[in-house]
């Protein structure tokens, strides 16, 4: 039987490793540059090269990929102990070679992309060189597929693309772009949709507008295709599987999204604690008050069952290798993300008092990264009807009138099962 809450020793040098280097080195950039994808901006790679340098001495780049696209392989658990260090930082998964949308991406071309697509697009995103952008949502759909409405139309050797999509990570300083557009209206809804490579530049592609989100990004774009002309050689896998490589991203993504929220959570706990032993009030601190204590014992547990899920997840996933068998585990802590992130950061923030509730202190940016939890790759509702179904699968129906737990029932099986025992016991005598 195996059943261990402990970090491998040699795992958990790295680890302290990084926690010292994130806070010294890669934490102070957060506050001075707030948007270190735009790779064009010559202090920001200045900045960067060198701290990735010493990432890949350590052999901690791009951990979420395997050795033959120059990662070390890690599996999920080991990156969920790892993101939860680096999840603290803006600048560290950039630092680290895993950020979104950029990690997803690579899987993607990974698993679907043409040695020609890997060569062009792979190669240089996963050496850090270009960012990328996954395009799925749109203004009118949201985040559910069978709802879209952009078009790709077969034209000779070309598709044409028209339509909106909306809410585009890190868009405006993409080098290329990963889009789900409808090639067949008339299929059925998972096969109407097929995944194209899309260079920024391309005649008709436009960058309507980037929004701001607080917290979150500054460059969450809303693109405008009109008559864009992709070579048919910029199909990524098969036309009408843009379900399926969807899915090679969507799972990891919603995981790692949880292993960071796991860091953001900590901070703010961190905050919190350390705002309750330093605050005087009357004749000792803000700690000595019941109803601070209270906040912070109901902090402390929910943190800690939200990071076991987690990391009872990422197991999971280890053990089985397929994300289907995991569905419902991923949906719950797609659920119970934001609530944690909400509720925790609330606390914190609100026994800060006054300048909790500034921008100088991070509560408010951690109460909007909570709710755009609540929305990215899904919103919450989905995920819960996702995690009842499948849970509800393992159910077998009992009877409609009496249920199982019944006791009128029980208690006459129970007495059928004690006068067996007794007749057998005094037939043995």
């Amino acid at each position: 039987m195996a059943w261990d809450f402990e970090t491998d020793p040699e795992y958990q040098k790295k680890l302290d490793w990084v926690a010292e280097f994130v806070k010294a080195e890669v934490e102070p950039l957060d506050l001075l540059y707030p948007n270190p994808y735009d790779r064009a901006d010559p202090e920001i790679r200045a900045l960067m090269k060198p701290l990735q340098a010493k990432v890949k001495e350590q052999g901690l780049w791009a951990c979420h990929l395997g050795p033959e696209l120059g990662g070390p392989g890690y599996g999920q658990l080991k990156l969920a102990l790892l993101n939860e260090v680096i999840g603290t930082s803006i600048w560290a998964p950039l630092v680290f070679g895993c950020q979104a949308p950029d990690s997803g991406n690579a899987e993607i071309l990974a698993h679907f992309g043409t040695p020609e697509q890997k060569a062009k697009y792979l190669q240089p995103l996963l050496d850090g060189e270009i960012g990328s952008c996954y395009v799925m949502t749109e203004p009118t759909g949201g985040s559910d597929p069978t709802s879209f409405k952009t078009l790709a139309v077969r034209d000779g050797d070309d598709w044409v693309i028209n339509g909106e999509k909306w809410f585009n990570s890190a868009a405006a300083n993409a080098a290329f772009h990963i889009v789900m557009v409808v090639t067949d209206p008339e299929a059925e809804p998972h096969k109407r949709l097929s995944m194209f490579i899309v260079p920024a530049g391309t005649p008709g592609l436009e960058i309507v507008k980037n929004f701001t989100v607080p917290g979150f990004s500054e460059h969450e774009g809303h693109l405008r295709f009109t008559d864009v002309r992709v070579p048919a050689d910029h199909l990524l896998g098969a036309e009408g599987l843009g379900f399926i490589v969807a899915q090679t991203r969507l799972g990891g993504g919603r995981v790692h999204h949880a292993m960071r929220t796991v860091a953001m959570v900590r901070k703010a706990f961190d905050m919190m604690c350390e705002r309750a032993v330093s605050r005087p009030m009357r004749k000792g601190v803000l700690g000595g008050f019941q109803m601070t204590q209270e906040k912070i014992a109901e902090s402390w547990i929910e943190m800690e069952q939200f990071r076991l899920l987690v990391l009872r997840t990422a197991w999971r996933i280890d053990k089985e290798q397929d994300y289907r068998k995991v569905r419902h585990d991923i949906a719950a802590i797609k659920v119970a993300m934001p609530k944690v992130m909400h509720d925790i950061a609330q606390r914190a923030m609100h026994l800060h008092g006054a300048i909790g509730v500034s921008t100088d202190l991070p509560f408010v940016d951690m109460m909007n990264y909570a709710q755009v939890m609540a929305i990215a790759d899904g919103p919450t509702e989905v995920h819960k009807i996702t995690l009842a179904k499948e849970v509800l699968k393992t159910y077998a129906p009992g009877d409609p009138v009496y249920p199982s737990g019944y006791r009128p029932g029980l208690r006459e099986k129970a007495r059928e099962l004690v006068a067996r025992r007794l007749e057998n016991t005094v037939g043995n005598l």
